[in-house]
């Protein structure tokens, strides 16, 4: 009897340690399914680019570092320039020799001395003087690499003194504004959708919530993935809110299906 007892017993905590589990994954699966609407989203700034050389040289000191704030038009490099401002200098000198000849050719035909013809032609000279210095000072303005909006340096790509191509990236500039929204939501939802529609977006780096709007709404459904692309604002400014920061976003009840 005892042993039967005691088989008994083994045979009911053996069936409690296959149940457990079980209830134990149900448990921590609850929460995944109540977030199963949630949408994915990522911060993206408003202004974003990768500055890269115009031409082919030798930097200077860098003037901007990483994650450096700086303004706009403020230089971020220089190019050791001495031949293109050579150029360029030469350039400025035709254009005032030929301005010269062209003056002296007007005196001469009013005197009849030289013909329409020779006039003519050293107002050419005068237009190609112009265009070369023109060109020259296009060249020259390549040497100084600036910043075209304020923000941050978000990578810098060389280093000083170093020798690049034309195309090279330089840094990795990001607007210091407003963050915008970025998200892909089911197109099932597109009949609600609508620019100014709110929601709720929480960031997975801060733990936190920030109430938000639809700002606008892709023209094009992707076939493939049955999503429609949105992009939202955040109704405020949020200090502690970084560009690349992911988490997912909740609609009010008016905007699901």
């Amino acid at each position: 009897m005892r042993k039967i007892a005691r088989e008994s017993r083994f045979g009911a905590l053996l069936l409690a340690s296959l149940i457990l589990p079980v209830h134990a994954e149900e448990t921590s699966s609850a929460p995944a399914l109540e977030s199963a609407s949630a949408i994915r989203v990522l911060l993206a700034a408003e202004l974003e680019t990768t500055l890269s050389s115009q031409m082919a040289g030798t930097l200077g000191e860098l003037k901007a570092g990483f994650g450096e704030q700086v303004a706009k038009s403020e230089l971020l490099a220089r190019f050791n320039c001495n031949e293109a401002e050579a150029r360029s200098k030469v350039a400025a000198a035709e254009l005032a020799m030929a301005k010269q000849n062209l003056q002296a050719k007007q005196q001469l035909r009013q005197l009849n001395a030289v013909g329409d013809i020779e006039v003519s032609m050293a107002n050419t000279e005068v237009q190609k003087a112009d265009g070369a210095r023109a060109m020259g000072a296009a060249q020259s303005s390549y040497c100084q690499v600036l910043a075209p909006f304020s923000g941050r340096v978000a990578k810098v790509y060389v280093k000083p003194y170093q020798t690049v191509t034309a195309g090279t990236p330089l840094f990795d500039l990001v607007s210091d504004g407003a963050l915008k929204v970025r998200l892909n939501v089911p197109s099932n939802l597109l009949k609600n959708l609508k620019p100014g529609l709110p929601l709720q977006v929480s960031i997975h780096e801060t733990g936190k919530t920030y109430p938000a709007h639809v700002s606008g709404i892709n023209s094009r459904v992707d076939a493939v993935a049955q999503t429609v692309e949105l992009e939202a604002r955040l109704d405020n400014k949020y200090p502690d809110l970084m560009a690349g920061m992911s988490g997912t976003a909740q609609f009010d009840q008016d905007a699901r299906p």
